[in-house]
């Protein structure tokens, strides 16, 4: 099939579709917007990471050297150097708290738009059922009519089918890019609590601080819905 005609059949089941279309038109344009955003944020993501940068910075501090692991941790656009060499520029004031600032904002930046998803996953269906029943309804009022017109009861009931597969496909679309950020997201902040726990852990045995300056950080690394 040729791209004018394939044009040609998707406008023709837009319109037979029904008013409904247009709303659920822009669901699907908020869907392709979000699911695309999302597959390149994190492909950006995967590159920024740094593995061995991560390694070394470790082993410079379990060296002592805590000024070469703060300028090897700069620059990065790795989110756990990030976190790390912000909590090492505040040690040992506010270290904790510090890394709690980046860690937050690491997390809120992978779980963007999850709720928009989550929305159009139950919105879309919904719609194709309001497109199903006002379908109906205009197939039923064609055959209480004085003539029965075959081509208004199947066209209503045609109405009501397309925005039904159209409502279905927009949730299907949104429904796997959802739960695959939000996995990603949930590793991403797991992540994140391991090393700074991590971090932590070494410099306490390093540089031991006061009780009062040694708190978990954990409550900053939960995913945000």
């Amino acid at each position: 099939m040729t791209e004018p005609m394939l044009a040609n059949v998707l406008i023709d089941l837009f319109v037979k579709g029904g008013p409904i279309m247009w709303p659920i038109l822009l669901a699907a344009l908020a869907a392709i917007a979000v699911v695309g955003e999302r597959v390149f944020w994190w492909t950006l993501h995967a590159r920024h990471r740094a593995p061995k940068v991560l390694a070394q910075v470790f082993s410079t501090l379990e060296s002592g050297d805590l000024a070469r692991a703060i300028v090897v941790s700069g620059g990065s656009s790795d989110p756990a150097l990030k976190m790390i060499h912000h909590g090492l520029k505040n040690y040992p004031t506010s270290m904790p708290e510090a890394m709690q600032v980046v860690a937050i904002d690491e997390v809120e930046k992978s779980g963007r738009f999850i709720p928009v998803m989550d929305t159009l996953i139950t919105l879309s269906p919904l719609l194709g059922l309001l497109g199903t029943v006002t379908g109906i309804m205009g197939a039923f009022s064609s055959i209480g009519g004085s003539e029965l017109a075959v081509e208004k009861v199947t066209g209503g009931i045609g109405e009501a089918l397309i925005a039904t597969a159209a409502g279905l496909g927009i949730a299907i679309l949104c429904l796997l890019p959802y739960n695959w950020s939000n996995r990603k997201s949930s590793r991403l902040a797991a992540e994140l609590q391991k090393v700074a726990a991590h971090l932590e852990g070494l410099m306490k045995r390093l540089n031991p601080l006061p009780a009062s300056r040694l708190s978990d950080p954990s409550s900053a690394f939960e995913p945000k819905a």
